[in-house]
């Protein structure tokens, strides 16, 4: 093992010292930042043993089919491309006795092209958009108001090979418009891919050594916990992410190149001395603060000097690394910058406290936020809240296609639609209610809202999608939330033959409320999110 001289060490604790003294001293250490670079010997670096396969996006890929279309799809469909369908819906139905031959026949289905790209680092189970189109040579005309049928997805440009697939998707269809001159030949499924493996880490070395992965092995089984890494060959170890790092994945596994073998409080302090240095001094600070967190809580002395420098940065960056350690003395340093409007830095730190903050602690400050004028900010505090299921969101579903939510402790008063992820509709400043002069009309002419000024309900009709008709009228008072769910709730009948609900799509229902924010019916904000980015974009 190499040693290091005191000498070094006591080099290093002094440009250490006058790094974190602060005022004028810390000015003329930035200033001579290049001169006063560090050169004790740190130890072996896991990177200079081997290389981290950095994850990316998978692009996968599958056909499938479509249900439920009313009459616009299409028989179409190649032999090959059919024979495949047939032993695919076999598998799904092995109990059951169904004419695949008339199902993939009828003009209610239509052959699908999927694709998707499934997350560089997923959980099992993980959720993923997933985009629908139309084979070539499909006579299909619109896939709107469809279900897609369970499929398999496998890696883009396997499909036809006998490849183990990594996901399946399912679920209503989305187009992303209900507008006359929409494509509705092509559209997503909202979520409905969903993984069917856990990732791991591959950390590869350039030639065959037992020694040296065993040793990363143990190093890493030690620092983060047991069963995190494996040798499975002589060059390359497979890691784990462990259970606490599940929302900081990409954090871990910037950890783990820069985690080093010998644990010698020389070597450590030296590290902790070093980094410190380099994150005050203002070199490459990303890698010094995630060097920092991998040496873990025995630099927690020397790096709280650092919650007190005039720096907001360095600030930022020691508290969060602090906080991520279990260091409770960062967070009112993170709650003060969240909660500045004129602070750049408020997202990073409200990030930080949304991971690594008390549960409490988390969700005090992110109920307080709700009432920001930031719109981001809004919207960051109310995701960490459904993530942990904190009461201040109300939800229910809605039919079978979406969820819908109430955010109650907030002054913001708006109609949240998500076009990507999980299809919900969520409602800031609930209970939010409209005039009680109402017409609105959905885009396509299929859905009316309406109310005279005189009236003391409101009143919900629709075309019927499959034959002629019209579907109502159902009644509602004037809250927002009991109108989505007149629309929304399946079109069953109660037990004096009163429908429940009309039945509307998830895109009919947001395309309702965006004609009733524009028309004043009411005074919330209407929020679309982005429309997911796979493939060609649907037309707007």
């Amino acid at each position: 093992m190499r040693s290091i001289s005191w000498k070094t060490l006591f080099g290093v604790g002094l440009v250490v010292a006058l790094v974190v003294a602060g005022g004028c001293h810390r000015e003329k250490v930035k200033e001579d930042a290049g001169t006063l670079a560090p050169q004790a010997e740190l130890g072996t670096a896991i990177s200079s043993l081997v290389e981290l396969v950095k994850p990316t996006p998978v692009k996968v890929e599958g056909y499938g089919l479509v249900g439920g279309l009313a009459g616009t799809g299409s028989s179409y469909c190649p032999a090959q491309l059919r024979a495949y369908l047939k032993q695919y819906i076999l598998t799904q139905l092995p109990t059951e006795r169904a004419d695949i031959d008339t199902l993939l026949n009828s003009k209610n289905t239509a052959v699908v092209y999927l694709e998707a790209s499934v997350p560089p680092t997923p959980s099992l189970g993980e959720r993923f958009d997933v985009r629908v189109s139309l084979i070539s040579g499909s006579e299909a005309i619109s896939l709107r108001g469809g279900w897609l049928y369970n499929a398999d997805l496998v890696v883009q440009g396997t499909f036809g090979v006998d490849t183990k697939p990594l996901a399946t998707a399912a679920g209503s269809l989305f187009i992303g418009s209900i507008a006359a001159d929409a494509d509705s030949r092509s559209g997503y499924v909202l979520a409905g891919g969903q993984t069917l493996y856990e990732y791991a880490g591959i950390l590869r070395a350039s030639r065959s050594n037992y020694r040296a992965t065993s040793e990363v092995r143990n190093r890493l089984c030690d620092r983060y916990g047991q069963n995190v890494a494996r040798a499975v060959s002589a060059r390359e170890v497979e890691v784990q992410i462990p259970p606490e790092y599940r929302r900081r994945k990409q954090r871990f596994l910037a950890m783990v190149p820069v985690t080093y073998l010998e644990t010698t409080p020389e070597f450590v302090n030296a590290r902790i001395n070093a980094f410190v240095y380099q994150l005050a001094g203002g070199q490459d600070r990303e890698t010094a603060e995630v060097a920092l967190e991998a040496v873990g809580r025995e630099c927690l002395g020397k790096l709280s000097v650092l919650l007190k420098t005039s720096d907001p940065d360095v600030r930022m960056r020691a508290a969060r690394c602090m906080l991520a350690l279990g260091d409770d003395r960062a967070f009112p340093v993170l709650r003060e910058m969240a909660t500045d409007a004129k602070s750049p830095l408020r997202m990073q730190a409200l990030d930080a406290i949304m991971v690594s903050a008390k549960r409490n602690d988390a969700v005090a400050l992110a109920r307080r936020l709700l009432r920001d004028a930031d719109k981001a900010v809004v919207m960051a505090a109310y995701e960490h809240l459904c993530e942990v299921e904190d009461p201040a969101v109300k939800r229910e579903v809605v039919g079978r296609s979406f969820e819908l939510e109430q955010v109650i402790q907030t002054d913001r008063r708006a109609i949240y639609v998500s076009r990507s992820g999980d299809p919900r509709v969520v409602l800031f400043g609930a209970p939010l209610e409209c005039t009680n002069n109402i017409f609105v009309e959905s885009p396509d002419q299929s859905i009316v809202v309406n109310a005279r000024p005189e009236e003391v309900a409101v009143s919900l009709t629709r075309k019927h999608p499959t034959r002629s008709g019209i579907m109502g009228p159902i009644q509602s008072d004037f809250d927002i939330a009991s109108l989505v769910r007149a629309l929304g709730t399946e079109a069953t009948a109660t037990s004096k033959g009163q429908l429940r609900g009309l039945g509307a799509s998830y895109e009919q229902v947001i395309a309702i409320l965006e004609q009733m924010s524009a028309k004043g019916v009411t005074d919330a904000e209407f929020w679309a999110g982005p429309l997911p980015e796979i493939g060609l974009p649907v037309k707007k």
